[in-house]
């Protein structure tokens, strides 16, 4: 299909799902009428080499004295994986169920040194059914495979990313031209040849690049490299994640040996004026926040008065031409969180560009991507969820935002539930005190199963010096709510913070055990502090106790930056440590270890009370609703009965009403007048309807005809229908 642009990612990103970046930007390109086509490259790659046919060239001979032991193994088995791997790939893209049968028995595929550890995990399987074992056997197998690859064929190759370490804090552009002017190694040579059939295909005037991570950017200079040599007339452009971080210096001229345009930022309008030259063919000379070479020297120009397009009008992203049902599903290791990222189909989705927080001091808060904050309305994300349900077939979504607001998941979930449509996703999200029972409850009704959030270091005076704005006593009680939802609560975790002492670190262990011991957390992982020019540490590192190692700024990526901690304190030490118990306490196991026996070196006693968590959640929570609350009801309609009931010669006409859940019936009882206002004011409090009610209209409504709100509230038929969806929001 011919188009005037080709979109693509290179490899590599996520094995299950598409990364949604090129879909975003045609979904914009629709709305302009500009044709275009996309292709996620990095599965196409993986399916064409994890197949009898891309595996076969490979084929080695054994006894090479300077391999190890598990790779001369590996060529010892290569024939069973030749004769295993297109059954397995099928299985792991859902097109061959059956084979989960065979894999658990343990006979079917050979094993090297990734099965090592499946004694330890084998547990971990109990109550998640064949299938999920299987897959977690097949991704075994398949990084034993991918060991083989890195040892023998190509030392740059991984699934999810690919000659990494060229990109992670490439100062300098030198290393990566090299690795550039070198011969193709096989899986150049398996992407170059996908590509050039892409190319012949679709014939475009514009090739755009989308350059997430650090493990796209060989891939997409390949890529670069080898339509410029051969198809001189296509303009070729970078954008994406990794130059909006990376590339803000860039003075390196050779960049511009494979790229005509690199843009910064929100992709939409840079593109556009891109193609109105290009493919329109008019006088060029204004750019939005585009590099480029201009007599012989590199030139960022951001001179186009137009600004930016709103959220509201920049499409419905645009699934089409990538091969989603080609994905395939794995389970890397028996985090939960881990898994939803790599296993099973999710649409992605925006609901605020930005965040509304934005203050986090780690974080990249004075680039657009953050501090740009602008929330799309609930009605059109609902409107785009529909729509990528019925054209991609599936509706999981992941929601990517930096952080979802409350207030809007709120609207959301109230509109996906007007609508009457079945839904799963989930997001990211700050551990505020907005997210209340009654919030995470209407969050569940209407298809949210996970959300994820930074805890970061769970120390207050941290989290204060953070700018988190939320203390580990409020944290606690919102990873409750969530989870007496049914919702999965996922927790980012940070060592290492500028003036974090060993007694934090070791503090902070202890706040994530109890959490975990509380039943609040599901899962979580600890991530190293690493310094970025664009937050607020980079920015004023002496506001922090920190000193940068050099004031030098490189010709290419400036990101990551090397700092001295003035504390002196050696935090790698502590990975290991808190990473092993993490995984033990995300299985329930090991809560009654001292935190010692996860060093190997000595650690100073925590000096946080045992109980402080469980303390924490028995605190009573302030019940006085606000006036301006909306009163939503989740439930149906209840049947009626009216009976005499007496007492002491006195009689009251009573109503029995009797509602049906989903799991079962229950009845409430109340006078017979109150009981037909509860039936009418149900009704009109129904989630299905378009307008809500809030407290006060409630209590005003009531006060019409009966007397004492208050004392009808708080009742005993109130409380009986709060535990079944008579929410307050």
């Amino acid at each position: 299909m011919k188009s005037d642009l080709l979109l693509i990612t290179p490899p590599f990103t996520q094995l299950n799902t598409p990364y949604p970046a090129t879909a975003y930007i045609k979904g914009f390109l629709n709305t302009k009428g500009i044709s275009s086509t996309q292709a996620d490259l990095g599965i196409e790659v993986i399916l064409a080499l994890f197949s009898k046919k891309g595996l076969s060239p490979l084929t080695p001979k054994g006894g090479i004295e300077h391999l190890s032991e598990n790779a001369n193994r590996i060529i010892s088995l290569w024939d069973e994986y030749l004769k295993t791997i297109d059954s397995v790939i099928a299985f792991l893209q859902g097109k061959n169920p059956t084979l989960a049968l065979q894999i658990c028995q343990e006979d079917y595929l050979p094993e090297a040194s990734r099965f090592a550890q499946l004694e330890e995990l084998d547990w971990a399987f109990g109550a998640m059914g064949m299938q999920d074992k299987a897959k977690h056997l097949a991704t075994l197998y398949l990084e034993d495979i991918s060991d083989f690859i890195v040892e023998c064929v190509d030392p740059n190759f991984g699934f999810s990313r690919y000659a990494e370490r060229l990109g992670r804090s490439a100062n300098s552009f030198d290393e990566l031209y090299a690795a550039l002017n070198q011969e193709p190694t096989y899986i150049d040579k398996i992407l170059i040849n996908i590509l050039k059939s892409r190319i012949e295909e679709v014939e475009p005037k514009l090739f755009l690049v989308s350059v997430p991570f650090p493990g796209n950017l060989y891939a997409a200079f390949r890529c670069a490299q080898y339509v410029k040599r051969n198809y001189p007339h296509i303009k070729i452009s970078m954008g994406g994640g990794f130059p909006n971080t990376e590339l803000r210096s860039l003075s390196d001229k050779r960049v511009f040996e494979f790229f005509d345009y690199i843009t910064l930022d929100d992709g939409e309008l840079p593109i556009e004026l891109l193609c109105n030259a290009i493919i329109k063919g008019g006088e060029f000379n204004l750019y939005k926040r585009t590099f480029l070479l201009e007599n012989g020297e590199v030139a960022y120009r951001n001179d186009a008065l137009k600004s930016d397009y709103k959220q509201a009008d920049v499409g419905t992203p645009d699934y089409s031409d990538l091969q989603l049902d080609n994905y395939i599903s794995v389970i890397e290791i028996v985090n939960p969180m881990h898994r939803m990222w790599s296993d099973g189909r999710w649409n992605k989705l925006t609901m605020a560009h930005g965040c509304y927080w934005g203050k986090c001091t780690f974080c990249d808060i004075s680039l657009d991507y953050i501090k740009v904050y602008e929330p799309v309305a609930a009605k059109l994300i609902v409107d785009r969820i529909e729509d990528l349900a019925e054209k991609t077939g599936q509706n999981g979504f992941h929601f990517v935002d930096e952080a979802a607001p409350p207030a809007l998941m709120r609207e959301v979930a109230l509109e996906i539930l007007r609508r009457k449509i079945s839904v799963t996703w989930w997001t990211n999200i700050r551990f505020e005190k907005s997210f209340t029972a009654d919030l995470c409850l209407l969050l569940k009704a209407s298809g949210c199963i996970a959300v994820s959030g930074g805890l970061e270091v769970a120390s207050d005076r941290l989290l204060k010096l953070i700018d988190k704005g939320v203390t580990v006593e409020q944290v606690a009680k919102v990873t409750r709510n969530f989870t007496e939802a049914g919702i999965m609560v996922h927790a980012y975790l940070m060592y290492g913070y500028p003036t974090q002492t060993v007694q934090e670190t070791v503090d902070s262990l202890e706040m994530v055990r109890q959490l975990f011991e509380a039943g609040v957390l599901q899962s979580g992982f600890w991530h190293q502090f690493a310094m970025t020019a664009h937050s607020p540490v980079g920015l004023y590192p002496e506001k922090f106790g920190v000193v940068k190692e050099t004031e030098e700024i490189g010709t290419f990526a400036n990101n990551d930056i090397n700092y001295t901690d003035k504390t002196g304190i050696d935090h790698n030490k502590f990975s290991f440590g808190l990473k092993k118990s993490l995984f033990n306490f995300m299985h329930g196991i090991c809560f009654d270890y001292k935190l010692q026996d996860w060093f190997d070196f000595k650690i100073p006693k925590t000096t946080i009370p045992s109980n402080f968590i469980d303390k924490a959640l028995i605190d009573a929570d302030n019940f006085n609703v606000k006036p301006t609350a909306k009163i939503v009801w989740l439930g149906g309609k209840p049947t009626s009965e009216t009976f005499v009931k007496s007492k002491k010669g006195n009689t009251w006409e009573m109503m029995t009403l009797n509602f049906h859940s989903k799991k079962e019936t229950f009845s409430v009882q109340t006078s017979k007048k109150e009981g037909e206002w509860l039936v009418s004011m149900l009704d009109k409090i129904a989630v299905s309807n378009e307008k809500t009610l809030t407290f006060q209209e409630l209590k005003t409504d009531f006060e019409n005809s009966i007397e004492h709100f208050e004392l009808f509230w708080y009742s005993k038929p109130i409380h009986t229908l709060r535990e079944f969806g008579l929410l307050v929001l």
